[in-house]
């Protein structure tokens, strides 16, 4: 379970991080994607473009 969360947690950090490269891509503007502005900042939560990169990435670990 910790494991999992671990992963989860790297995986919204890397697309924090990569998220102006994903927009480009269409990521970030999925059904699912939360962004809400709050006490003067802009919050994103990508719920869906989580799941859908870490089943590529699975694929990808499956395959080689």
């Amino acid at each position: 379970m910790f494991r999992w969360l671990l992963v989860v947690f790297l995986a919204l950090l890397l697309i924090q991080g990569l998220s102006p490269w994903l927009e480009k891509l269409g990521f970030g503007r999925l059904p699912g994607d939360f962004r809400f502005h709050m006490f003067g900042r802009e919050f994103f939560i990508p719920l869906t473009t989580t799941v859908i990169l870490s089943m590529v990435c699975a694929l990808i670990a499956r395959l080689i």
